[in-house]
C-alpha cells in the first residue's frame, strides 16, 4: 500500500509577464484555478498571490516523459507512484504588482518562467521577473515556452531563438526551455520530468526553533456567521525551519504598530501571540507541519 504525502515538500514560484499563461499553466499542473477574487475575475488578471498543491506521480508501465503525471491513476488503470507534492506559487505579471511578485519570490525553491510564443521576448516582466529571481538567489529554473497552439511552427521556432538569446549571461542560461500549451496540456508531462529532476529537495532543518514566513492573513467566516460560530484568523505562509504543532503557542512579528516615545522614535512594534488552532496543507488537515510547501494556520485572534 503506498503512503500518502499529505505535505507538499518543495515550493515553486511561477513567474512571468502579464497574459502569458501563468494561471492556466498553474491549472494545467494541479486542476485548480488560482485567480479566484473578484477583481482578478473581472480584470482577467492575477493580482494577488496564487496557491494550489499538485502531484508529481509516476506510471511506471510508461515510458518517460509520458510516466510522468499529475493523476494516481495510469491510463491502464494501475496505480501511479506519488513522487512528490509541491506547493505551486503563482505571481502577477503586471508591472502593478511587482512587489506581490516578489513576497512570493522570496519564499520558493526553484521557478518556472513562463514566456509566450506569440509575442516577442523578452517582454518587461520577463525581464523584471528573471533579474528578480536572480538577485534572491532562486537558482533553480524551467523556462517553459507557452501558448505555441497559436503560432505556426516558424513563429514558435524564432520565439525560441529570442529567448535563448535573452537567457544568455543570466542565472537562466542552462535551463531547458520546454514548449507547451497550457490550455490543452501538451507536454506537461515534459515539464513534470523537469520539475522532478531540476529542482531538488532543500535541506530542512527539522530541530531548529520553527520559524514560518507569512505572506498571507485573511478571514474564511461568512457574512452573517453566529458570533459563537467565528472562527479565528487564518494565517498562510511558509514554514522555513523546525516544526509547528496543532496547539503550539506561536508569535508573530513584527506585530502591532503603535506610536514611538516622542523624540525617539516615531513607531514601536509588539508582538502579537496566540496558538494554532487547525493547519492545512490544501484539503488537508494534518497536526503538524514542517518545512516545504504552503501552510495555512487557523488562529485565536480577531478575524477583523
Amino acid at each position: 500500500m503506498r503512503v500518502e504525502i499529505q505535505q507538499p515538500e518543495v515550493n515553486i514560484g511561477v513567474v512571468g509577464h502579464v497574459d502569458h499563461g501563468k494561471t492556466t499553466l498553474v491549472q494545467a499542473l494541479t486542476g485548480i484555478w488560482t485567480a479566484r477574487h473578484s477583481m482578478e475575475i473581472e480584470r482577467g488578471m492575477t493580482i494577488f498571490l496564487g496557491y494550489a498543491d499538485g502531484n508529481i506521480a509516476y506510471c511506471e508501465d510508461l515510458s518517460p516523459p509520458e510516466a510522468y503525471t499529475t493523476e494516481l491513476t495510469c491510463p491502464s488503470g494501475s496505480e501511479a507512484k506519488l513522487l512528490r507534492r509541491v506547493s505551486y506559487v503563482d505571481a502577477p505579471g503586471h508591472e502593478a504588482y511587482m512587489t506581490t511578485m516578489l513576497s512570493g519570490a522570496m519564499v520558493v525553491d526553484g521557478a518556472v518562467l513562463v514566456i509566450a510564443a506569440n509575442e516577442p521576448c523578452p517582454q518587461p516582466q520577463t525581464i523584471e521577473h528573471l533579474m528578480a529571481l536572480e538577485i534572491l538567489g532562486v537558482k533553480n529554473i524551467i523556462i517553459v515556452q507557452n501558448k505555441v497552439d497559436v503560432v505556426s511552427r516558424e513563429k514558435a521556432l524564432k520565439n525560441y531563438e529570442e529567448i535563448k538569446k535573452f537567457i544568455q549571461g543570466t542565472i537562466a542560461e542552462s535551463a531547458p526551455v520546454i514548449p507547451v500549451s497550457a490550455l490543452h496540456k501538451v507536454n506537461i508531462d515534459v515539464v513534470l520530468e523537469a520539475l522532478y529532476k531540476l529542482i531538488p529537495l532543500p535541506q530542512r532543518d527539522l530541530e531548529a526553533p520553527p520559524i514560518m514566513y507569512v505572506l498571507r492573513s485573511f478571514d474564511i467566516n461568512r457574512p452573517g456567521t453566529r458570533y459563537s460560530e467565528i472562527q479565528g484568523g487564518v494565517i498562510g505562509g511558509t514554514i522555513i525551519q523546525g516544526v509547528f504543532r496543532v496547539g503550539d503557542e506561536v508569535k508573530i512579528l513584527p506585530g502591532i504598530k503603535k506610536p514611538g516615545e516622542s523624540g525617539k522614535t516615531l513607531h514601536v512594534f509588539s508582538p502579537v501571540v496566540t496558538s494554532i488552532e487547525e493547519m492545512r496543507f490544501g484539503e488537508n488537515q494534518v497536526s503538524e507541519a514542517k518545512p516545504g510547501g504552503l501552510v495555512a494556520f487557523r488562529t485565536t485572534l480577531d478575524p477583523s
